[in-house]
């Protein structure tokens, strides 16, 4: 059994405002690249030619596409957090998401996110506690800049038991 996750793994001209908030706020920051979740954790058997194989076919057609990230977003729905919004990009990012849950994705979907709407987002941190978290809403509530990038690929990571990022397969967008 592996511990997996599907994403998109963003770099910008600017990304060094998001690297310096996340080395503050996210505990993640020294496990994982800056990254917009598709896939949310789960541990599975699948075969990495068989993920593989699902990926490239329900990704088929899908064309590199511009992404836009601005404003920093403190959410209270699965935890706390602060999200940087996407502001252009997000009903690709919404439609990948829905294709790559079908098939041997499919008893994946989280139970959290059942009934819920999924909101592309990339998490800048996460907080255990109310006062750390309204300290970090204060801190970044004026970083106002725009990240500009263009998806060319789609990643899946293996988590190790210390959280950290192991690439197991990058596939191209077309």
């Amino acid at each position: 059994m592996l511990k997996r996750c599907i994403m998109i793994f963003l770099r910008f001209d600017n990304g060094q405002i998001i690297d310096s908030v996340r080395e503050r706020y996210d505990p993640l920051e020294n496990h994982v690249k800056p990254h917009i979740t598709l896939v949310f954790p789960f541990d599975s058997g699948i075969e990495t030619s068989e993920l593989k194989d699902h990926i490239s076919t329900v990704l088929y057609k899908s064309s590199p596409f511009e992404v836009i990230l601005n404003g920093i977003t403190p959410t209270n729905a699965f935890g706390k957090y602060l999200f940087l919004n996407i502001q252009k990009g997000g009903n690709e990012i919404i439609e990948m998401h829905k294709r790559l849950y079908t098939g041997i994705l499919q008893d994946y979907y989280p139970e959290w996110l059942k009934g819920k709407v999924f909101l592309p987002h990339m998490t800048v941190g996460n907080f255990d506690n109310e006062e750390d978290f309204i300290v970090a809403i204060n801190e970044t509530r004026n970083i106002i800049d725009s990240f500009k990038t263009t998806v060319n690929e789609i990643s899946v990571e293996i988590i190790d038991e210390n959280e950290d990022s192991i690439i197991e397969l990058n596939i191209p967008l077309e």
